[in-house]
């Protein structure tokens, strides 16, 4: 499963305008809005604040990793969020979020989802990955740093 090959530039954002985590899920959960990837906004931002409300997906290091199941999307969905001035995120380590990769997976696909999770985390493990992400200009270098590591 190749992350680059699911992404498009309308799934990336490298100018987030939000400051705290549910202001986010909302902008980001209208790039697959736009994309025509989920036909309900409500049931996706609520899927990802169920996640949520277990344990904070903000993960260290200025990263967050917001993810759920939903009904009626295709298999999986990914989109990446960066920020400059970062988000209040209640991360574990109590940092502010800078790098956000949002993941919606089909509800009956939990297989798919901890694949690619995975996936994820490996690319995320990867030195200078997350600098790289960070420094990128626009939507299709953000998915040639990915597309480079995989």
């Amino acid at each position: 499963m190749l992350v680059s090959e699911m992404l498009s530039a309308g799934l990336v954002n490298c100018n987030l305008a939000s400051s705290c985590k549910e202001e986010l899920f909302e902008e980001m959960v209208q790039m697959f809005v736009r994309e025509g990837l989920v036909p309900d906004r409500r049931a996706a931002v609520a899927a990802l604040m169920e996640r949520e409300a277990k344990m904070s997906t903000g993960i260290s290091e200025g990263i967050a990793l917001p993810h759920g199941k939903l009904e009626g999307i295709k298999d999986a969905i990914v989109a990446i969020g960066i920020s400059k001035e970062g988000i209040e995120y209640d991360a574990l380590d109590g940092e502010l979020v800078q790098l956000v990769v949002m993941i919606l997976c089909e509800k009956t696909r939990p297989a798919l989802h901890v694949e690619l999770l995975s996936e994820v985390s490996r690319l995320l493990s990867i030195p200078d990955f997350k600098e790289r992400l960070l420094a990128a200009k626009d939507a299709e270098e953000v998915i040639e740093v990915i597309r480079s590591e995989e």
